[in-house]
């Protein structure tokens, strides 16, 4: 069983039955690091499950760039607005390694509410779990301190301080290059 239907099976219930002509609908991608996955003014016409490597979400903004995300292995990446609701791309979308995807175009994608039963509702709880997960890193930025945060990042997320330039952790956790690195520091000494 591939990473991709194990996260079916486990996250949406999907029985086997179904498992081949879903995963079927995905096609195995590479993105070579440096390599856009989506730009602004770009329509996003795919979503893709991250078998391996790791992927930047970010904008620019006033001359500098801010980190949104950094999705890993078990993640799904798309930009989410331009994906649902047909308009062009708000998101640079980059890796930031060589990167194996499962990925699915909005056409077949389309198909998924013929093929699985319940499709809307396992959907619907999907975009809910997403926000939810939102919603948690709004409420981290407002109430943590800088060092808070970044011990919440790390708790859940180390394999990003080996393998992710330290200036996008640092502003993904909305705090200079310097804070970071001072707490990085004081956590390693």
């Amino acid at each position: 069983m591939t990473e991709l239907q194990k996260y079916m099976t486990s996250y949406f219930g999907i029985t086997n039955q179904n498992m081949d002509e879903i995963t079927a609908l995905f096609t195995e991608t590479t993105l070579k690091k440096g390599a856009f996955f989506s730009k602004p003014g770009q329509y996003c016409e795919k979503l893709s499950f991250v078998r391996s490597g790791f992927i930047r979400v970010f904008a620019n903004s006033n001359n500098k760039e801010i980190t949104q995300w950094i999705s890993t292995k078990g993640y799904f990446i798309t930009d989410l607005y331009s994906f649902t609701f047909k308009q062009r791309a708000k998101w640079n979308i980059q890796a930031l390694t060589d990167c194996e995807l499962y990925t699915i175009d909005k056409e077949n994608y389309a198909r998924l509410n013929n093929l699985v039963p319940n499709w809307v509702a396992m959907e619907k709880q999907f975009i809910a779990g997403c926000f939810i997960q939102l919603e948690d890193r709004v409420f981290n930025h407002l109430s943590l301190n800088a060092e808070e945060r970044y011990d919440q990042l790390f708790k859940h997320n180390k394999e990003l301080f080996n393998n992710v330039p330290l200036q996008y952790l640092a502003s993904m956790l909305g705090m200079s290059p310097e804070t970071f690195s001072r707490i990085r520091n004081k956590k390693n000494s």
